[in-house]
This record gives structure tokens, sequence and C-alpha cells, in this order.
């Protein structure tokens, strides 16, 4: 996995963002990376003085007190914070900008649990972001199972479920997830190679060439099968390989992977590949 030095958390200061906000925090705190909270007012009546407290935050987890100075954390923690209030525009406008200029290695977005992605990311909006990165995307249910506690700070994931077919080729997906895995909980986490159908993609051991990863088959819809996996082994995160610049578009626009996301009872994490 390449490094992550860049991490962006897009943010609509909705309740369903705070889940998020900490999975964010949480992966720029560990990887020592620079982390983007991004805000686009879009004429409402959002409240600057409602971005998420990073310092609050990290006193909650012992790491440092609340009322230090800001350029603490870097010097304590190693990671950096910017808080970006973009000027008043078409939130899809901002943030496609935001990605061309910065490029993170990981946005980070919250999802509305099964009801789809959150208010501002529907319909035309996630298209256009879409179009705008080949990033990996995290996307934190506000309703469901987690895995970095909010009060504490702890990395709760061991099980990594990754639903593999021949196409998109899923081997960057799985090295870049179970990266991110190791990165977060270290090498007690473990994945699970999932494919619904009969003949697998053989996908090779990043150190050991000679050894193919195990896959497990289910058959029947292919949705279903997912899904019942993850609630039954169960699953801390759901990572998916998505095709290039089309991976969140393709979330919004019906595919497997959105349908995934809309039912998921943890974390998705849509990698872009090819």
């Amino acid at each position: 996995m390449q490094p992550i030095s860049t991490v962006l958390h897009p943010t609509d200061f909705s309740n369903a963002s705070a889940d998020a906000f900490v999975h964010a925090l949480k992966i720029a705190l560990v990887a020592k990376a620079m982390l983007y909270i991004l805000h686009v007012p879009s004429g409402g009546d959002d409240d600057v003085m409602a971005f998420p407290h990073v310092r609050d935050t990290l006193a909650r987890w012992g790491l440092m007190d609340a009322d230090e100075p800001p350029q603490a954390v870097e010097a304590r923690l190693g990671m950096r914070v910017a808080k970006v209030d973009l000027e008043p525009q078409a939130p899809e406008d901002g943030v496609r900008r935001f990605i061309a200029e910065h490029k993170p290695d990981l946005m980070v977005l919250a999802t509305e649990g099964r009801q789809g992605v959150a208010r501002w990311l529907h319909g035309s909006v996630a298209e256009k972001l879409a179009r705008a990165t080949t990033a990996p995307t995290l996307f934190v249910p506000a309703k469901g199972r987690t895995f970095v506690d909010q009060m504490r700070g702890e990395v709760r994931l061991h099980h990594v479920l990754i639903p593999i077919d021949q196409r998109p080729k899923p081997a960057a997906a799985v090295g870049f997830a179970m990266g991110l895995a190791h990165l977060l909980a270290g090498m007690g986490a473990e994945e699970r190679l999932l494919h619904i159908g009969k003949e697998p993609p053989r996908i090779a051991r990043h150190n050991e060439p000679d050894r193919v990863l195990p896959v497990a088959l289910r058959k029947g819809d292919v949705v279903k099968a997912i899904i019942d996996t993850a609630n039954d082994w169960p699953a801390d995160l759901i990572a998916m390989a998505t095709a290039g610049h089309r991976s969140v578009f393709d979330l919004i626009r019906g595919s497997t992977t959105e349908q995934v996301l809309r039912q998921a009872p943890c974390p998705v994490l849509a990698v872009p590949v090819g």
C-alpha cells in the first residue's frame, strides 16, 4: 500500500458525520498524515463553529490536553490538521476543486446508514465529485458497526471482507484494504476473500508470490451473499474494488457496490483500480 500522506474529510456538519470524522482523524493520526476537514457552505444556516473539535477529541482519547495550542497536535503527535471553510458555492464544485489541488490519498465520507449517502452527496453532486478523484473512499455509516470508538479512539478492525471477481482486477484493492487494516490494527487484522460463483480470480500473497490466498465461495444473489457474509462473520470493514474514475459514481448509480453500501452493517471501502 502506498503511504497515506493526505486524508480528506468533507463534512456537512450533520450528526451523521460524527463517526466519519473520528475515522478520518484516527487514520491521519496513525499515518501521521495531513487531515483536511472540508466544509462547503451551500447557502443554508451552517455554522463554522460546528467544525469537529480535534483537540477535544484527542484529549478525550488521552493523547493531549484540550487547552494546548493547535501547533501541539503536530509537535506531539506528528499529524497536521487544517479546517477549510470554502466560499459559499455548489458543494460538488468546491470539493472537486479542492481534490484537484490537493490530491488526497484517502477520502472519508459519512453515510446515513441504510438510506444511502449523506444528504449533500445525493444525485448529481456525487456524480460530479466522483469524476474528480481516483482516491480510495471510506464510507462510514451513521448507524451500524464502526471500527473507531468515538469516546476512546480505540480501533476494532479484526475482520475485513473483500468481495472479488475477475473484473475489476482485485489485487490492488486487497493490498490497499489490508495495508490500511494492518496500519490501524496491526497484523491481527484478518482478510476473507469472497467470490460469488465457481471460478474466483487467483491472488498471490504479497510477501509469498508462490502462495495463493484462499477464497470463500458462495452462490446466489451477489449483494445478498456479501451482506449475509458480512453479518455472519461478522465483518468490521467491507472493501471492494471499483473501476477507476467511476468509483463513487458507480456507488450512486446503482452498482453492486452501491447496493452493498446501502445495506452494509459496517464501513465500506471503495478502492479504484485499473
